[in-house]
């Protein structure tokens, strides 16, 4: 069968299909600059087409350009074509016309053999995405309360409720946000030999901002770091620390609400001629007489018409970069700036990139982010919709039955369904927004994947599949080690530091061999992807730079025998291929470095 131009037989046809991309084997000369010229490549099979159109928008309105053939060899042509980036982006696709295609339009889903709709198109913008070493990443995300406590003695706020370290989370309950366990950043900092192992560079923290609650995304004050986490002096420690280390730290921030304990909340409700007045949705009719996140009476929404919350949250989110961080996750980013009619979430978006210049933000996505990500706001998303999710679902076990973020029963998908997932996804998104999304397996918002795949063969799958997919892998803290969890609240357990017999020591190992690759590959990092063969239990594909090709195989079971036309397949990962036929055994995933 055939799904969006990808063949799913048992062979190699995949790679004759006429294939583009964002990365540089495609996009040979990106545009710095509104004005500049972007020369962009597509690759076919020899006769595919007698003639190829490269069709884009510019201020509006469809235009079309002549491709050249730009170069033949080993039964293939490229062909060329040059626009002039008259917008900051422009979506374009490609026409083939005549040869064995006959007609068919070329998008990010694949070749379509009618007219269609400019959804899926390719993107190009100009300028640049995020820092270059964001793409050079493994992210590794830490809960401070649950990851490592450095010993100091703190008494508990009012709201706490105190636990034992290895107790387990109540999870869902009265206590859920208030459960305590005392770890801090010192903890962090004592345990950087542990993340610097794992192969992770990157140390995104949930928030720490002083709150009511372990979870601090309600913050009652963006001006100093939570004494219960050390206070101020802790984080720039923290942030001195890693960056000796060559690490990366991010901040997570909440643009959408704060808590209702907030500074500014407290002066607006004391006082409706306050300067902070109209920093919220003050509104009788609303359900507690001011809008906020999801009518959740502690987390009111901010209501960024105001200029005054400009300014305050532009200090804010300087501040602490000027502090040691190098940039932000964006909570519910998807939410900013929207309140009823009022859709302000591009504007604040491409407001908080000016006011970040030179650091990383990250936008938290849930669902379909596409038309959020426009490549002039945030420069990547956690990518749930386009890969945790097909991941999910064609590695879970029978232990996770409901859908992420909602109660919808879980699919179970063969490997076509979950490759056409993703391709959706990729497709009207800039290639370097796909390449700055982070792509995770699981978060402290969902189960852990440990108890999604059901097994360590499964797991490490998954974990393949992050650290050779477009995007930046993101680990959660103690998934390395096979910590549990089945939703968000229960997943949120603490790191067993001193049980390490407990410790799934051949999990770890995988994890870091395979982040180890991931940041040993510029391939991995920015290279195209093509598909190879996609069946129902076995997925194989290519990542491609000018100097460096490496071929993928993820399989969750036992498959029929993959045959590729290539034969000089040195192993990076997993087991042999001989003679150009792959491993068919699995759970098990593979990387190869093509060398004929």
């Amino acid at each position: 069968m055939t799904i969006a131009g990808i063949s799913a037989s048992a062979n190699a046809s995949a790679l004759t299909e006429p294939h583009h991309d964002g990365s540089e084997l495609y996009v040979l000369e990106h545009p710095g600059g509104v004005g500049d010229r972007a020369v962009l490549r597509l690759r076919t099979r020899r006769g595919a087409a007698d003639d190829v159109l490269l069709r884009y928008v510019a201020d509006g309105e469809a235009r079309t350009v002549a491709a050249v053939v730009d170069e033949e060899a080993d039964g293939e042509t490229w062909w060329r074509a040059e626009l002039t980036a008259v917008n900051p982006v422009t979506p374009y696709r490609w026409l083939l016309a005549g040869g064995e295609t006959g007609y068919g339009w070329l998008n990010g889903r694949g070749v379509i053999p009618r007219e269609v709709s400019g959804g899926a198109d390719f993107v190009l913008t100009v300028g640049e995405g995020a820092p270059a070493w964001h793409a050079e990443s493994v992210v590794y995300e830490i809960f401070p309360d649950r990851f490592a406590s450095s010993g100091a003695q703190r008494d508990a706020p009012e709201w706490a409720v105190p636990r034992a370290w290895d107790t387990l989370p109540e999870g869902r309950g009265k206590n859920t946000a208030r459960e305590w366990f005392g770890g801090d950043l010192p903890g962090i900092e004592q345990h950087l030999d542990h993340v610097e192992s794992l192969g992770a560079n990157v140390i995104y923290l949930t928030p720490f901002f002083p709150a009511r609650s372990t979870h601090r995304y309600d913050a009652s004050s963006f001006d100093h770091v939570d004494p219960l986490l050390g206070g101020d002096d802790a984080l720039r420690s923290l942030a001195r620390a890693a960056h000796g280390r060559g690490m990366r730290l991010i901040g997570d921030v909440t643009l959408n609400h704060c808590g209702a304990g907030h500074e500014w909340f407290e002066r607006a409700s004391a006082d409706p001629s306050a300067p902070e007045r109209d920093f919220f949705y003050f509104d009788d009719s609303q359900l507690h007489g001011y809008a906020s996140w999801l009518d959740v009476k502690s987390l009111p929404t901010l209501d960024w018409r105001s200029a005054g919350l400009h300014e305050r949250m532009g200090e804010t989110l300087r501040r602490w970069l000027d502090a040691g961080l190098d940039g932000w996750r964006v909570d519910v980013a998807n939410m900013v700036g929207r309140h009823g009619a009022i859709d302000l979430n591009r504007e604040v978006a491409r407001w908080a990139r000016e006011v970040t210049a030179g650091s990383l933000l990250l936008a938290e996505h849930g669902h379909d982010y596409r038309p959020d990500l426009d490549g002039r706001g945030w420069q990547g998303v956690m990518n749930y919709a386009g890969f945790l999710r097909p991941v999910w679902w064609w590695l879970r076990g029978d232990a996770i039955t409901e859908d992420v973020f909602s109660r919808a029963p879980a699919p179970l998908y063969g490997g076509d369904e979950a490759v056409t997932t993703m391709r959706s996804f990729r497709a009207g998104v800039p290639w370097q927004a796909v390449n700055d999304s982070w792509t995770l397996l699981d978060s402290h918002d969902t189960a852990r994947f440990s108890t999604v795949a059901g097994s360590r063969g499964r797991h490490l799958v998954g974990v393949g599949l992050q650290m050779t997919t477009p995007g930046v892998p993101m680990i959660f803290a103690g998934d390395e080690i096979g910590l549990e969890g089945a939703w968000g609240e229960d997943a949120r357990r603490t790191m067993p530091w001193d049980r390490t017999r407990s410790w799934d020591a051949e999990l770890l190992d995988g994890y870091r061999r395979l982040a180890r690759l991931r940041r040993s590959s510029d391939a991995l990092a920015r290279g195209g992807i093509r598909f190879v063969h996609v069946a129902e239990d076995a997925i194989a594909y290519l990542r491609e730079t000018r100097d460096e090709r490496l071929l993928c195989l993820g399989s969750r079971g036992p498959h029929d025998p993959i045959s590729v036309p290539f034969t000089e397949l040195e192993t990076l990962h997993g087991d042999d291929a001989r003679d150009g036929v792959l491993p068919a055994g699995g759970p098990a995933f593979h990387v190869w470095r093509i060398n004929g």
